[in-house]
């Protein structure tokens, strides 16, 4: 008999324990919570208060080491295709054209001083597809690739979900085909290599 009511006493006390500690937030929610981010060291150490944030006017910072939206810095592309190739789901599209001999000073160099020797009129990102893996930035040569923190891009239509990139309009690109195609057609067509003499054959005694 003793035992149960010891079970109903440890009843009443946990529902009370529990309540107490939802009142206890009910009433302190009338105090804004800190701004620390939850990367800061602080963050569990705040007082206690409104948790809820005012969505999308105020947003918990993301991690500086967080892996969200793709953004090419197309100025630093050169257009080696390396991570396209390495995409393990085929989500980035790129298309280039070889830059002309007249117009290697106005394609012009990375930030790190390498010459860029492709436009790239088509640099495109379906971030719907992307897992952010971080496969296409390793391989990068340029770093121009990276992660940014930009973590909420959620958009109505599905075409809105492609990020382009491409450092050159529709109208552009084929100027520079053409121009490109014209180089090729005036370039001397190269001289055939001679052909090398026919080996004479060693003479055989009789």
């Amino acid at each position: 008999m003793s035992e149960y009511f010891r079970d109903i006493g440890s009843s009443i006390t946990t529902i009370l324990t529990g309540m107490g500690i939802t009142l206890r937030h009910f009433f302190s929610a009338v105090k804004r919570k800190g701004d620390a981010g939850i990367d800061d060291d602080n963050y569990f150490s705040q007082v206690d208060g409104l948790v809820t944030l005012q969505y999308p006017r105020e947003a918990i910072p993301t991690p500086e080491i967080g892996r969200y939206r793709l953004y090419n810095d197309i100025d630093d592309c050169i257009g080696c295709n390396q991570c396209a190739r390495a995409c393990p789901i085929d989500c980035i599209t790129i298309e280039t054209i070889k830059v002309t001999k007249d117009d290697l000073a106005v394609c012009g160099k990375t930030s790190g001083g390498q010459q860029k020797r492709f436009w790239v009129p088509v640099f495109d990102i379906d971030v719907a597809q992307c897992m952010t893996c971080g496969i296409c930035v390793s391989v990068c040569p340029t770093e121009c690739l990276y992660h940014t923190q930009v973590s909420d891009f959620s958009e109505f239509k599905r075409e809105n979900m492609i990020y382009h990139f491409g450092n050159l309009t529709k109208l552009e690109a084929e100027a520079k085909q053409k121009k490109l195609e014209e180089e090729k057609k005036a370039a001397p067509a190269p001289k055939p290599k001679p052909k090398p003499a026919p080996k004479a054959e060693p003479e055989t005694g009789s």
